[in-house]
């Protein structure tokens, strides 16, 4: 009797596919996706920027995660706006999920947010960036010179000072350590 369960279905939805949520918008740069959020974001769009799949990457390191149902209203105003996504890919397998782009490491007296390719580094008793890595683009040493040693408070926004693919990604990471660590 117990051969015989093992080959019984556990939950019969498990079967089916599930319904589909979620779509990722693939652009041609980064530059793109950037704007495209900016101009979402301000719209109230409910977007989130992740890595792509490794089935759908075409160059951009970027992809932008929307909530399906509002598919059509966010590609027309992009279109709108002359930001058109190159393809629009509902997420309908595991396979095609964004990937996350942020990892948190706690090491004690400091903690690191790696946001795609660059990571910082934070002392967290006085919330001051004591290392800033990652990436190859070539503003990194100039952010690194201009943020490590500063507070997070004092610190200036990378996304003001850096304009690659990596000032993008410490923007990502720098935002989500002010949060981790600011009140």
């Amino acid at each position: 009797m117990a051969l015989l369960d093992l080959f019984k279905r556990k939950n019969k939805e498990s079967v089916f596919p599930k319904t589909i949520e979620h779509g990722i918008l693939v652009f041609e740069n980064t530059s793109e996706v950037i704007q495209a959020e900016n101009l979402l974001k301000n719209q109230g769009c409910k977007i989130q920027v992740m890595g792509p799949p490794p089935e759908i990457r075409s160059g951009c390191d970027l992809v932008i995660e929307f909530p399906l149902i509002e598919g059509l209203n966010i590609v027309r105003l992009l279109e709108v706006n002359g930001i058109a996504p190159r393809t629009v890919v509902p997420v309908n397998s595991p396979l095609l999920k964004p990937v996350d782009l942020f990892q948190t490491k706690d090491f004690g007296d400091y903690i690191m947010v790696r946001a795609a390719n660059m990571k910082i580094t934070v002392h967290k008793a006085s919330r001051t960036i004591v290392n800033i890595s990652g990436g190859g683009c070539p503003d990194v040493p100039y952010l690194a010179y201009e943020m490590v040693g500063k507070t997070l408070v004092e610190s200036p926004s990378p996304r003001h000072i850096g304009h690659t693919l990596c000032g993008y990604a410490l923007e990502l990471a720098f935002q989500k350590m002010r949060r981790q660590c600011l009140p």
